[in-house]
């Protein structure tokens, strides 16, 4: 199998190009980017494909190597409808947005700043454990505290 170069050549500018519109803060520069890295992918499951051949429909006086493998074509039609998936969903993401603030560009949330800001202390895994865990109370100090009537119930269960 050998690999046809200007197809990884145009596969890895259009991953860079996605990637690098990826992270922008314009909504529609990150469409863009979703759509070139989608593109990206459909070329590199074309190239892995290898040469074409002849269509995967079975005739006995074909033989098995000049058939065609028919599973990137299936993987590139999927990406293809995923893409236009979230593409659909993008635009209404971005219409959403324009329509609200007027605005394409994601700001800042002034919460993941402010606990970004806080130190990293985290009071379930920091806290230091008592070495006793039990939320029950002894039961002589329960015999003990105001309000128990004193039953008598001994620590075996029965009664005296």
């Amino acid at each position: 199998m050998s690999v046809n170069i200007t197809l990884i050549v145009i596969m890895g500018a259009l991953f860079a190009a996605g990637i690098y519109l990826l992270l922008e803060r314009s909504l529609t520069r990150v469409l863009l980017g979703l759509i070139l890295l989608a593109n990206g992918a459909n070329m590199l499951l074309l190239a892995s494909g290898g040469f074409a051949g002849r269509a995967p429909l079975y005739a006995s006086v074909i033989p098995a190597e000049e058939y065609n493998d028919p599973l990137p074509q299936a993987l590139i039609l999927t990406s293809i409808v995923i893409s236009f998936a979230v593409t659909a969903f993008m635009l209404g993401i971005i219409y959403r947005s324009w329509v609200l603030g007027r605005q394409d560009e994601v700001q800042d949330d002034i919460e993941d700043r402010r606990v970004a800001s806080q130190s990293s202390f985290d009071a379930e895994d920091d806290a230091e454990i008592p070495i006793e865990t039990t939320e029950f109370t002894p039961q002589e100090e329960a015999e003990e505290a105001p309000g128990s009537q004193g039953l008598g119930i001994t620590s075996k269960g029965g009664r005296d």
